[in-house]
């Protein structure tokens, strides 16, 4: 099962492959499909996961798995301290979780502002919640299923984690008033706004309704560009976590690859004004953290909607299964 962030209304058309062109690296996609309510992408492990080459051996895999939990039962350790431990404390640990998966981190760009801070980026894998927290510690937004998963449940809710239920359209306004009283206390949110994971060569775009929280808070967007690739440079998307994928699957493939890197290129923030509505805000953040070079327009049935706020009326991006986080 994949990861993924708000499903909003005032959703754009969405961003994937046109059906039978094949993607960077000759992957091809289908358009997706689905339901405004339950975005997704149509990214499969069958279709878009590479062999990884040379694998670590199974012992030294097994071992990167137990490096990996030791370190999560530490952060477990540290949550009832919750924000009396410094932010450069947190960045390292989550640093320390990608590395002790195998994986090297290249953090590049300024430093994240300070303050209340939406903090959004392309989704591709479950290190992206670690790889941003290494940019700056932050709330996550997370679908309210969550709360029944064993052990990450538990540790998302005690995380500080915003939740959304993605059943009931009716409560996307008290969400987002949720998120921007978060960042109106001076704290960061992050929402991963393309609404499910993609494998890194097609991309989604991003759903407006989160913006929304940015401009009511009057705080900026900070938008963080995520790179999966290989020690020499070639992309790669061993990393990826999607379509129905399992966590324990995509851990294992992760800690069992070599030379993985994990980039993220922190972007110059964008700060709400008075020319920003959030379709114009989503589509600068957009502009910002999705390379263009890989994005192609998938046409698809319009119908419209009612958005949030005062924004005209949008057409949905079907999709297939979601996962708000």
């Amino acid at each position: 099962m994949s990861t993924s962030s708000l499903g909003a209304v005032g959703v754009p058309t969405a961003i994937a492959p046109v059906a039978g062109t094949p993607a960077a690296g000759s992957t091809r996609h289908a358009a997706d499909a689905g339901t405004l309510w339950r975005p997704s992408a149509p990214c499969t492990p069958r279709t878009c996961i590479d062999a990884t080459g040379p694998a670590r051996a199974m012992p030294l895999a097994a071992l990167r798995v137990v490096a990996v939990l030791f370190l999560l039962i530490v952060g477990c350790a540290g949550m009832p301290f919750g924000g009396r431990i410094p932010a450069g404390a947190v960045r390292r640990w989550c640093r320390w979780v990608v590395r002790a998966a195998g994986v090297r981190v290249r953090i590049a760009g300024p430093e994240a502002p300070r303050g209340g801070l939406l903090l959004v980026a392309n989704h591709v894998s479950w290190l992206d919640i670690p790889l941003l927290a290494a940019v700056r510690p932050a709330r996550m937004l997370a679908k309210s299923e969550i709360r029944d998963w064993p052990v990450a449940g538990w540790l998302t809710a005690r995380s500080g984690a915003l939740f959304i239920d993605r059943d009931r359209i009716r409560a996307l306004p008290e969400t987002v008033a949720r998120i921007a009283d978060a960042l109106r206390a001076g704290q960061a949110v992050t929402v991963f706004p393309e609404g499910s994971t993609w494998c890194g060569r097609a991309q989604g775009s991003f759903r407006r309704a989160a913006f929304q929280a940015a401009l009511d808070a009057g705080v900026p967007v900070q938008p963080v560009r995520l790179h999966y690739g290989l020690a020499g440079g070639a992309s790669g998307t061993a990393a990826a976590f999607v379509g129905d994928d399992s966590l324990l699957a995509s851990v294992w493939r992760v800690v069992r690859a070599r030379e993985l890197v994990a980039e993220a290129e922190v972007r110059e923030p964008i700060v709400p004004g008075g020319r920003f509505d959030r379709r114009s805000l989503a589509e600068a953040a957009e502009a910002s953290a999705l390379p263009e070079a890989r994005q192609v327009r998938v046409p698809r049935q319009q119908r419209a909607v009612p958005t949030v706020g005062t924004d005209q009326p949008v057409s949905p991006a079907p999709s297939r299964e979601p996962l708000t986080a």
